[in-house]
C-alpha cells in the first residue's frame, strides 16, 4: 500500500501532466505579439534585449530552440513549449506547498497521516493548483515564451523550498536547503525580479521556526529583515556591486592612470578575497549562522553571474544589442533600466507642479580612447515644493496624462489636485483599475477581452443582461465567483486553524499584488493590460482556494463523522470549479491557428523594396519584424529603425555597421557629433533673416562645430540651435528620369527642393539623425515608414511620401495641395496586398484572435481601403473590387468581426456596385453598435472610445443609405439611434465620408 509521501509525488505529477498537456495543447504555434517576439529573436542567437536582460531566460530557451532542428519556423513553437513545461512545473510546486500547509493545519506528524486526511490533502492541493492553472492570467503566459513562465516556477519552487525546510528537523540539513533557496533567487535574478518579493513573507517562516513563542512585534521584525534582504539583493547586489566596480574602474584608470579593467580586477579580488577570508573564518570559530549567510551570498552571486552573458554578447556586437552594455558603465545603466526614466515613490511632485530649477547631479562617464570621460551629468529635477506630497500617485506631467488625470478626478483646467485627490486615484486607478480588476478577472470572472473590461460580479453571473457582442466574445468567461468563495473559505479557515501560516501567506499574497502596485506607481494608461504583473499574488490565492476545499472537507467529515466521506464529497461538489474555469477560458487561451502577428510583421518587410531602410514606432510594430529576420531569415535586407531607439548614441552606432544583408547606413555627422550628452536636444530658434536653411548647409555647421549655432541655456553649457525650421533638401533634377528613384506616375510631381519641416520647438537626437540619414541617403536606398513612425516623426514629410501597402515610401516628390487622400503607388500597393501579403488564420472562426489581433486588422483594412480610393480615383473598378473582396475573403466578419474600417468601406463598396456587401456590413456594425449604446445607456457607463466610434458609426450609415435610395433602411437606422441617445445627439457626426 502507498504511503502518504508516495501518494503525494504521484498525485503531484499527475496534476503536471494535466496542466503541462492543457498547456502544450493550447500553445501559441509562433512568436506572440509584444515581447516574446523579441525574447525569441534575442535567445534563438544569444544576443541583447531590453533593460534589464534576461540572460539565464535567453541560455535555457536557447536549448528549446536546438528542438527545432535547425528549422527556423519551429523555433519559436518549441520556445512556447519551453514556457508550457515551466507553467506545468510551477503548478507542480503549487501542487505540494498546498498539501504542505494542509499538514500544518491538520498538525500531522511525517508518517501517521490517516486515510481521510490523505484523501483531503490531495482533494485540496489537486482543486487549488487546478483553478491557478485554468486561471486567466497564468494561462495566458504560459503558452509564450515569455520571462513570466520561468519567473512564477522559480516562485514556485522556492516558496515549496522554504516550506520543506520548515518540517526539517537536522539542522545540517536546514543549511543545505536554505544554500539551495539561495541558489534559486541568483538564478531567478537572471529571469526576472519577481521572486525577491516573497523574501519578506519567507522571513517569517524562518521566524516561527526558530521561535516557538512567536509575538507580533516579533513577527514584523522578521519581515523588516525580509524586507531588508529583498533591498539588498535589489540596490545592492544587482546594481550595486556592478557600480562599485565602475566606480573602482574610473578611479584607476582616470586617477592613477593604470589601463582599462584594472579597476574591475582589483575590485574582483578583493571582493572573492573578502569572501573567501569570512568563509574561512565562520568555520574556524564555528559560527554557523555567519557560514550560512556567507554561503548563501555566494550562491546567489553564483546564480547572477549569468549576467555575464550580456558584456560577452554585447561585445560581439549582434544584431540586437540593446544599450550595448559593453563595459561596466554601460552596464550598470542597462541592470538600473535608466533608459525608461525616473518614477516618484515615497515623495515626488504632483502633475501640476512647475520645474522651478534643473541642477547637474552624478557625472555620466563614457570610455573613450585612454580614459573614462565625462559625456553628460544627470540633471536632478526641483519641483515647485507648495506642489509635493508624499506617496505622490498622480506624478506624471505628460500632457495626455494630465488629461486623464483630471478626467478621472474630475478637476477643471487649472484646479489644482489634493493629496485627498492623489489618495483617491491610488485606490481607485492603482488598486482598482489596475490590480483588484485583474484579482477578479481570475476568480470571479471577465466581462470580454476588450480594452478596460470590467470583472463580472455575482448581480452580473446570472441573467441577460450582456448584449451580443459581448456574450459572444470568446474573453467573455464567467465563474460565478465559485473560485472567489473558495478562496475566501480557505482564508478564514486558515487564519482559524494557523494564523501563523496564514500570515505568511498574506504577506505572500500582498507582497506580490497590493504592494507591487504601490512599488510600480503605475501611470495613468498602459500601452495595453498588466494582470500577467500580478500572478504571484493569484498563486497565493490559489493556495487559499485550496484550501477552502479543506475547510469543506473538515466541515463535513465533522457532521458525518467521517473524514475520508467528507474528503470525497468536497472534491466532487469543488472540483468541478476548476472544470468551469477550464471551459470558460479554453476558447479565448487555445492559440491553436493564428499567425498575424507573424504575418502582419511580413507584410510590413513584404511593403519595401529590396535593400531598403523601414522606420517603425513602439515594441509591438518592431519585435515581430526583429523576430521574421532574425529567426525566419526573412527579408533581412530590410535595416528595420527604432524611431525610439534614435535618439541614442549606442544605437545610432549600431546603424553604421552592416547587418545581415543590410549594407551600413551613412551618416554625415561624425560620432563625437551624437554621442550621449551631446546634441540631445537642439532648440528651434527662428531667425527673421532666414525663412529656411539647406538641411546639408545646417549639416556641415553643426558637424564643424560652428559658432553660429550655439547658444546658452539655464544649464551647464552651451547648446546647439535650429535656426529655422523648414530645412530644404537640395534634389538633383536628373533623378527625376531614374524610374528606381521617382516612379512614371509620379515624374509630374517631382521636386527640386523638399521641406524636411520642424514640426516642434525643438529637436531631438533622432529626429536630427533622421534628417541627416536623409540628406546622407541621397536616394540610394529606399526610406520607408509605417504608420505610427509617419505620425511621431519630428519633421513633416506626410507631402513627400508614398503609400505602397502597408508602408510609406519617401520620394522626392510633393502632393498637389487639392490631393485631399493619401499619394498611392496604385501597381505595386495592389501587387503587395494580393501577392504578397500574407493572413494565415484570419478566415478561421476557431481561431482567438484578440485585441492586438483585431488592432493590426483593422490597420490592414484600413490600408486596404486607400489603395481601392486611390484605385477608383484612376477609374481602376475592377482591380477595386476585386481588392475589396480579397479583403472579405481573407478577413471575414466570422473570424475577424467588422470594425471602424470596415464602417469606412461602405461607400467604397457602394460605388463598385457590390451594394448587397455594403449592406451586410451597416446591419452587422449598426447591430452591434446599436446594442453597445443600449448596453452602456442602461448601465449608465461613460463613454468610452468605443462608444462614441459606435455613435458616429450608426450616424455615418443612415446619408449612405439615403444616398443610395435605401431611405427605409435609413429611417430605421435613424429613429433606433434617435430613441437610445435623443434627436439631438443624432445628428450627423464627425466621420469623414467619400
Amino acid at each position: 500500500m502507498l504511503n502518504y509521501k508516495q501518494i503525494n509525488n504521484v498525485t503531484g505529477w499527475v496534476i503536471f501532466a494535466v496542466a503541462t498537456l492543457v498547456y502544450i495543447l493550447t500553445v501559441e504555434q509562433t512568436a506572440s505579439f509584444w515581447d516574446p517576439s523579441e525574447f525569441i529573436a534575442v535567445s534563438y542567437k544569444l544576443q541583447v534585449p531590453h533593460p534589464p536582460g534576461a540572460p539565464f531566460f535567453l541560455l535555457i530557451y536557447r536549448f528549446f530552440g536546438f528542438l527545432a532542428m535547425g528549422d527556423g519556423l519551429q523555433v519559436a513553437y518549441w520556445m512556447n513549449i519551453g514556457s508550457a513545461l515551466f507553467s506545468g512545473f510551477t503548478i507542480l510546486f503549487l501542487f505540494w506547498s498546498i498539501t504542505l500547509f494542509g499538514k500544518r493545519i491538520f498538525t500531522i506528524e511525517e508518517g501517521k497521516e490517516t486515510k481521510g486526511q490523505i484523501i483531503a490533502l490531495m482533494g485540496s492541493a489537486m482543486v487549488g493548483s487546478l483553478i491557478y492553472t485554468f486561471s486567466d492570467s497564468f494561462w495566458f503566459s504560459a503558452v509564450e515564451a515569455e520571462v513570466y513562465a520561468m519567473s512564477s516556477f522559480f516562485t514556485a519552487i522556492v516558496i515549496w523550498a522554504f516550506l520543506k525546510w520548515e518540517v526539517i528537523k537536522d539542522p545540517k540539513e536546514e543549511n543545505r536547503w536554505m544554500i539551495f533557496i539561495a541558489y534559486l533567487v541568483g538564478l531567478s535574478i537572471g529571469v526576472h525580479l519577481l521572486n525577491l518579493v516573497t523574501l519578506p513573507a519567507l522571513a517569517l517562516v524562518y521566524y516561527f521556526k526558530k521561535y516557538q513563542n512567536a509575538t507580533l512585534k516579533g513577527a514584523f521584525f522578521a519581515m523588516f529583515l525580509g524586507g531588508v534582504a529583498l533591498i539588498i539583493i535589489n540596490n545592492l547586489i544587482i546594481p550595486g556591486l556592478p557600480s562599485l566596480a565602475g566606480w573602482m574602474e574610473i578611479f584607476f584608470v582616470n586617477s592613477i592612470g593604470l589601463p582599462f579593467g584594472s579597476g574591475i580586477i582589483f575590485f574582483i579580488i578583493l571582493f572573492l578575497g573578502a569572501l573567501v577570508y569570512g568563509i574561512r573564518y565562520s568555520i574556524q570559530k564555528e559560527k554557523i549562522l555567519l557560514n550560512t549567510v556567507l554561503l548563501s551570498l555566494v550562491f546567489i552571486l553564483i546564480g547572477y553571474g549569468s549576467y555575464t552573458l550580456v558584456i560577452v554578447r554585447s561585445n560581439q556586437d549582434p544584431v540586437i544589442n540593446e544599450n550595448a552594455p559593453k563595459d561596466i558603465i554601460s552596464f550598470v545603466s542597462y541592470l538600473k533600466r535608466e533608459q525608461y526614466g525616473y518614477r516618484p515613490l515615497l515623495y515626488g511632485q504632483y502633475f501640476t507642479a512647475q520645474l522651478v530649477e534643473q541642477t547637474e547631479g552624478v557625472p555620466i562617464y563614457m570610455k573613450g580612447k585612454d580614459k573614462y570621460e565625462i559625456v553628460d551629468y544627470e540633471l536632478k529635477n526641483t519641483y515647485d515644493p507648495t506642489k509635493t506630497t508624499i506617496l505622490p500617485r498622480i506624478y506624471s506631467t505628460q500632457e495626455n496624462h494630465k488629461r486623464i488625470y483630471r478626467s478621472k478626478l474630475g478637476l477643471r483646467e487649472g484646479q489644482e489636485p489634493t493629496f485627498g485627490d492623489n489618495l483617491y486615484f491610488m485606490f481607485s486607478h492603482q488598486l482598482g483599475h489596475m490590480y483588484w480588476r485583474y484579482f477578479m478577472w481570475n476568480f470571479s470572472g471577465r466581462e470580454s477581452d476588450f480594452s478596460d473590461a470590467p470583472w463580472i460580479g455575482l448581480t452580473d453571473a446570472f441573467g441577460d443582461k450582456y448584449p451580443d457582442y459581448i456574450k459572444e466574445n470568446k474573453g467573455h468567461n464567467n465563474y460565478l465567483m465559485l473560485p472567489l468563495i473558495l478562496g475566501l473559505i480557505g482564508i478564514f479557515f486558515q487564519a482559524k486553524k494557523d494564523p501563523k501560516y496564514f500570515y505568511v501567506n498574506l504577506m505572500l499574497f500582498l507582497m506580490m499584488g497590493v504592494v507591487l502596485v504601490l512599488y510600480l506607481n503605475s501611470p495613468p494608461v498602459e500601452p495595453r493590460e498588466r494582470d500577467y504583473i500580478y500572478v504571484g499574488s493569484f498563486y497565493a490565492f490559489a493556495i487559499w482556494a485550496g484550501l477552502g476545499v479543506l475547510a469543506i472537507a473538515h466541515g463535513i467529515g465533522k457532521a458525518t463523522k467521517n473524514l475520508s466521506t467528507g474528503a470525497i464529497i468536497a472534491t466532487l461538489i469543488t472540483l468541478p470549479v476548476a472544470g468551469l474555469m477550464g471551459a470558460e477560458n479554453w476558447d479565448d487561451h487555445n492559440r491553436k491557428g493564428r499567425f498575424f502577428s507573424v504575418d502582419s510583421a511580413r507584410n510590413f518587410l513584404a511593403s519595401c523594396a529590396p535593400n531598403a531602410i523601414l522606420f517603425t514606432g513602439g515594441d509591438n510594430d518592431t519585435f515581430p519584424l526583429w523576430y521574421v529576420q532574425e529567426v525566419e531569415n526573412f527579408r533581412t535586407d530590410v535595416r528595420v529603425i527604432v524611431l525610439s531607439y534614435f535618439d541614442t548614441d549606442w544605437y545610432v552606432q549600431q546603424m553604421t555597421r552592416p547587418v545581415n544583408e543590410s549594407a551600413a547606413l551613412p551618416f554625415s555627422l561624425a560620432n563625437e557629433r551624437y554621442q550621449k550628452g551631446t546634441n540631445d536636444v537642439l532648440y528651434v530658434m527662428e531667425q527673421e533673416s532666414l525663412s529656411a536653411i539647406s538641411a546639408s548647409e545646417y549639416l556641415k555647421l553643426l558637424n564643424s562645430g560652428s559658432d553660429l549655432l550655439k547658444m546658452k541655456t539655464g544649464g551647464r553649457s552651451v547648446v546647439n540651435m535650429v535656426p529655422s525650421r523648414n530645412l530644404i533638401l537640395e534634389v538633383d533634377s536628373s533623378f527625376a528620369s531614374n524610374d528606381e528613384i521617382v516612379p512614371p506616375q509620379f515624374k509630374d510631381l517631382f521636386t527640386t527642393q523638399m521641406n524636411l519641416q520642424v514640426k516642434g520647438q525643438y529637436v531631438t537626437k533622432g529626429t536630427l539623425m533622421l534628417i541627416d540619414l536623409i540628406v546622407s541617403n541621397n536616394w540610394e536606398r529606399p526610406i520607408y515608414f509605417n504608420n505610427t513612425s509617419l505620425s511621431s516623426i519630428g519633421i513633416n514629410v506626410a507631402n513627400h511620401v508614398v503609400m505602397e501597402g502597408m508602408t510609406y515610401r519617401l520620394l522626392p516628390i510633393r502632393k498637389p495641395e487639392f490631393v485631399r487622400e493619401e499619394l498611392v503607388n496604385t501597381d505595386i500597393a495592389f501587387k503587395n496586398y494580393m501577392e504578397k501579403f500574407a493572413f494565415r488564420g484570419m478566415n478561421d472562426p476557431n481561431a482567438y484572435l484578440d485585441e492586438e489581433y483585431r488592432r493590426f486588422a483593422s490597420n490592414h483594412r484600413s490600408s486596404l481601403n486607400t489603395i481601392v480610393m486611390a484605385l477608383l480615383d484612376e477609374d481602376k473598378m475592377e482591380q477595386a473590387a476585386t481588392l475589396l473582396n480579397y479583403g472579405l475573403e481573407t478577413m471575414p466578419h466570422k473570424a475577424m468581426p467588422y470594425d471602424l474600417s470596415s464602417g469606412q468601406s461602405v461607400p467604397l463598396f457602394f460605388e463598385v456596385g457590390e451594394d448587397e456587401k455594403a449592406l451586410d456590413i451597416i446591419e452587422k456594425i449598426s447591430k452591434r453598435s446599436l446594442d453597445m449604446i443600449d448596453f452602456y445607456t442602461r448601465e449608465n457607463r461613460g463613454y468610452d472610445r468605443d462608444m462614441m466610434i459606435s455613435i458616429e458609426m450608426v450616424k455615418y450609415f443612415i446619408p449612405l443609405l439615403e444616398e443610395r435610395g435605401y431611405q427605409e433602411e435609413a429611417q430605421s437606422l435613424k429613429l433606433r439611434l434617435e430613441n437610445l441617445i435623443g434627436i439631438e445627439s443624432a445628428q450627423p457626426g464627425v466621420l469623414e465620408r467619400r
